[in-house]
């Protein structure tokens, strides 16, 4: 074929000129079609806080200010583990709450028990505010039901989460599933990072604390477990500048029965440290030591001062708090 004849085949395949090369080559590289799956910008129609029934209860049953949103609390009944997104579950409000709680109970203890050991101290926290403590609250007291792996017709007023199966251990990440006992305690600590923000900050959140948390009876005396007891007085006399602890005996009957029992006290000089009792001589004296050290321990301040105080009024005065020098290291 020659020249001749090619010349009107190329006439019907006009080429483009540069430019609009260029903005066809645009065009087509932003018309793409993307495989992302589109952002959800509302949460689940099963979580329509308005068609809940429990959910008001559960507002009524707190005693919630009217300030407090429906919406904020059916957001704190969702586990991340049931919704990774973080703006519809309570992981923010749980983190924020969980800050809270442990500033305030710290400090309440701290403030009563001013000589308590660090690991005493921790297992008070977790007495008030663990998972455990926090988990029997919101389950027994506050009546809050648990539903397990939920469905699109699922009350919002539900703690919803994705349960952890049986006799496996908990993930790394919240998709694995998560024990009820964690997803509670979240739902727990993440209504009280509600009432930080909608009920007026910190003096909102300690009021509910002490009123919800705080006011369960703890029996400190009972965490104790003292191995070495008549060692740790005599360091913690010598430390403290007393006179060197002597066991003296205060009164005994049956020695020679097999039913003896025997009465001793712990002296620094001329002050009684404690008292103890036993079926030996040896088991009265440790008693009596145990006792001694409980007592140094347990001491409560007649006045009491919280410095978060500061934090809701800065001109408000403030009384230091008596700092001890810190617990025996044997």
């Amino acid at each position: 074929m020659t020249l001749k004849r090619l010349r009107p085949l190329l006439r019907l395949r006009p080429v483009a000129p540069p430019s609009q090369r260029l903005l066809i080559r645009s065009v087509a590289t932003t018309t793409s079609i993307s495989t992302e799956p589109p952002v959800r910008t509302t949460p689940p129609p099963c979580r329509t806080p308005s068609l809940s029934a429990k959910l008001p209860a559960l507002h009524s049953r707190l005693s919630l200010h009217p300030a407090y949103p429906i919406e904020t609390l059916a957001r704190a009944l969702v586990h991340s583990s049931a919704d990774a997104d973080h703006r519809f579950n309570n992981h923010t409000l749980a983190t924020l709450g969980d800050s809270l709680l442990q500033y305030l109970v710290s400090e309440h203890i701290l403030t009563k028990f001013p000589r308590l050991p660090t690991a005493i101290h921790q297992a008070a926290i977790d007495a008030y505010a663990g998972h455990e403590a926090l988990d029997h609250l919101g389950r027994n007291t506050w009546g809050i039901e648990v539903a397990y792996a939920p469905v699109a017709e699922v009350d919002a007023g539900l703690l919803q989460l994705k349960r952890l199966p049986p006799g496996e251990a908990p993930g790394l990440t919240p998709d694995s599933g998560v024990t009820v006992e964690y997803a509670m305690a979240s739902a727990v600590r993440a209504i009280i990072g509600g009432i930080y923000l909608h009920e007026g900050g910190l003096p909102a959140v300690r009021q509910f604390t002490r009123l919800h948390i705080l006011s369960r009876k703890l029996d400190v005396e009972k965490m104790f477990l003292i191995k070495k007891p008549t060692l740790e007085l005599s360091r913690l006399c010598a430390r403290e500048g007393f006179e060197s602890p002597v066991a003296r005996l205060h009164a005994e009957t049956g020695r020679l029965s097999s039913h003896a029992v025997f009465v001793v006290g712990v002296y620094s000089g001329k002050n009684l440290l404690g008292e103890g009792h036993g079926g030996s001589l040896q088991e009265a004296r440790t008693r009596a030591a145990v006792n001694a050290l409980k007592a140094w321990y347990l001491y409560s301040p007649l006045e009491k001062d919280l410095p978060s105080k500061t934090l809701e009024d800065p001109k408000v005065e403030f009384k230091p708090a008596f700092i001890d020098a810190g617990e025996v290291i044997i």
